[in-house]
């Protein structure tokens, strides 16, 4: 890359930092997640100490935050008031405390003073002789905006500190905000809590601050004239006894690791927080230590905010595109701009059917809200019509398969008397590329076939290369072409092989679960299984097409009869079928009637350890026990993992529904 390509690049990002400051900072409008915007102002950082000829005054090197307004008067900090540096990970938290022990020349040892990191807005207090004389928003970090009369308003700021040891002259430091349950009442007028304590500390009249709930917490100090405290722990313990409110969370911590064990604990917990949070704030306790780290141009080197993964972001809508499932059915799927949402980067988000999009009105250059929490897909929760561009216009969902240009259809359900929400390809069989390729995966799929080393990829890759097109071709694959492919050694290659030959072996339930008919779940076809003594028996109703002597089967109904007819009609997934049953060695083997879990129901929520859900699901069946897919009254136990679904566990508990752990299962397989 050339000089002028990175200079050009780091200006870009430059200049779209200034303007998301300006967002937040000064207009209290973001339009991005503060992961967003860490990653942008981190991206700058590392640009400069790459390139040691990038330099700006308006680098995040340099500056924090923005410029105040001009609505209100200004006043310059004595001590300036700087934002901290974020740490994601341990190696971030190694290196704060190498940085440290590099700039003392040697290794020493110290606490950490540890609070949560409330996500509001910071302002300071200024007391000389105990009265309140001024109030202070950060602004630029070296100048903020006189805000007195706005910061009276809150009740948890005194006016006047009855205490004898208050010190002659003080700042004291802390975080303006709004609790989750008042920021309820108020959801409507704002996008989130710190925007709505932004705002209201910006009023220019306090009568109209006054009406908003806002709540301050004290956490530090800025200018202490004659200060002689030795520890910030002792300091927020006066605090307290002075008549400001401290964060009852707060601890002291030796190392590393307690701060990595506490994070992680304090994380899951925080969502059972009443105010928001999105990190921890990690201090050298030794106020003589601080004094002697100092600080950088723009952070103190004796503190540092551990972040939390976050499970909501804003981000931008690029595109939407129509992804075509192995059903038929056509799902709006959102490209957005790359956000980190609990530790994971996001750039889809299901927009789930065309009525979604309908009713959210969600178009093309939306800033919407996207959250992913536990097992659920990425989805879009919220649009912000405001930020629109009044050019925009409204996404027209296709009436032709963008596969194959067949006719798309909503079907109409006899039993609700409605018209369904999704639009399906009418293709039935593989003669649409992405129904065929979406089938494919399916059937090689862990409660399918099951083929170690076949994943959705592969397939992906061996469909363009032409290497298979039907799922029999699985078994007649070239392995003297896929050898030679970048990525496949012959150790890679036998073992694809091994893993192919390995599910020729297969119960005729997961066969007709693995052709990937509609309404046929896992359950339905182990009922179907049930019901016919063999393959060849099936096969015979196949070619007669008569599948009504299913109906009374119960738990088999016409939805899952007509629709064996209706994918069966096609020649090609019958053809497909008959070839199938020829290479296959197909066992109907009935799982036990009368294992310990008999007439006993489960279903997952969160990561399973040390076992996938489909093996767990295998040995619930295998024991005569079923599991099901929702929450219902017909459901014995929800079996809990990691970051289980918190609805889910709602809802379970609302139902009277046993909640177990994977231990607790496993127990009661003995």
């Amino acid at each position: 890359m050339s000089k002028n390509d990175v200079i050009k690049i780091y200006n870009s990002k430059l200049k779209d930092l200034l303007k998301h400051n300006k967002l937040y900072y000064q207009d209290s409008a973001p339009i991005i997640s503060d992961d967003y915007y860490d990653k942008l102002k981190t991206e700058i950082i590392e640009l400069e100490k790459k390139h040691k000829f990038l330099k700006n005054k308006s680098s995040p090197s340099k500056i924090v935050g923005f410029k105040p307004s001009k609505s209100f008067d200004k006043y310059m900090h004595k001590i300036p008031m700087l934002s901290l540096s974020n740490a994601f990970y341990e190696s971030d938290l190694v290196n704060f405390e190498k940085k440290i022990f590099n700039y003392l020349n040697k290794k020493i040892k110290f606490s950490y003073s540890v609070e949560p990191k409330i996500d509001g807005i910071s302002a300071s207090l200024t007391y000389k002789n105990k009265i309140l004389i001024r109030g202070v928003s950060r602004g630029d970090g070296r100048e903020g905006e006189i805000i007195t009369e706005n910061l009276k308003t809150i009740k948890d700021i005194p006016f006047e500190v009855k205490s004898l040891n208050f010190p002659e002259e003080i700042e004291i430091r802390g975080e303006v905000f709004i609790k989750k349950k008042d920021f309820l009442k108020m959801k409507d007028n704002f996008a989130n809590p710190r925007n709505a304590a932004s705002g209201s500390l910006r009023q220019k009249d306090p009568n109209e601050t006054k009406k908003i709930p806002l709540n301050f917490i004290a956490y530090t100090y800025g200018y202490f004239k004659n200060n002689s405290f030795k520890l910030q722990t002792d300091f927020l313990k006066e605090l307290k006894s002075w008549g400001f409110k401290t964060n009852k969370d707060n601890e002291i911590l030796s190392n590393i690791d307690q701060l990595i064990s506490f994070h992680k604990n304090f994380e899951n917990k925080r969502f059972d927080l009443d105010y928001d949070v999105d990190g921890l704030v990690y201090k050298i306790n030794d106020l003589d230590l601080q004094r002697r780290l100092g600080f950088t141009s723009n952070a103190p080197r004796w503190a540092i905010a551990h972040k939390f993964s976050a499970d909501s972001a804003n981000t931008k809508v690029k595109n939407i595109e129509i992804q075509v499932g192995r059903t038929g059915a056509l799902t709006p799927v959102a490209k957005v701009q790359p956000i980190n949402i609990g530790g994971v980067v996001v750039s889809n988000a299901t927009l789930h059917n065309e009525e979604e999009i309908k009713r959210k009105d969600i178009r093309i250059g939306d800033i919407v809200k996207i959250e992913r929490a536990g097992d659920v897909i990425p989805h879009v929760i919220d649009v912000y019509k405001n930020k629109r561009d009044k050019n925009s216009k409204p996404f027209i969902f296709p009436n032709k398969c963008p596969s194959c240009g067949s006719d798309t259809i909503k079907e109409f359900n006899n039993t609700t008397k409605k018209y369904d929400a999704v639009r399906r390809c009418t293709n039935e069989g593989y003669g649409c590329e992405k129904i065929a390729v979406e089938k494919i995966k399916h059937f090689i799929s862990k409660e399918a076939l099951n083929i170690d080393g076949f994943g959705k990829r592969v397939v992906e890759k061996f469909w363009d290369l032409k290497l298979l097109n039907k799922p029999q071709d699985i078994f007649n694959l070239n392995y003297n072409k896929i050898s030679n492919l970048e990525g496949w050694g012959q150790k890679s290659v036998n073992n694809l092989r091994n893993s192919i030959e390995n599910s020729k072996k297969v119960t005729l339930q997961k066969l007709i679960y693995s052709l990937g008919i509609r309404h046929i779940g896992i359950e339905n076809a182990k009922l179907i299984s049930e019901n016919v003594h063999s393959l060849n028996e099936f096969i015979k109703l196949v070619k007669n097409n008569n599948f009504n002597i299913f109906l009374n089967i119960d738990g088999i109904g016409e939805t899952q009869v007509n629709s064996l007819k209706k994918f069966f009609l096609n020649k090609l997934n019958t053809d497909i079928l008959i070839n199938l049953s020829e290479i296959l060695n197909v066992d109907n083997k009935n799982l036990k009637k009368n294992g310990k879990l008999k007439n006993k129901t489960f279903m997952f929520t969160g990561k399973l350890e040390g076992i996938s859900r489909a093996e767990a699901k295998s040995l619930i069946e295998k024991n005569s026990g079923t599991t099901l897919s929702s929450i219902s009254k017909k459901l014995n136990y929800l079996v809990t993992g990691d970051k289980p679904t918190k609805r889910k566990i709602e809802q379970s508990k609302k139902l009277g529904i046993k909640i177990i752990s994977q231990d607790q299962l496993i127990k009661l397989l003995n």
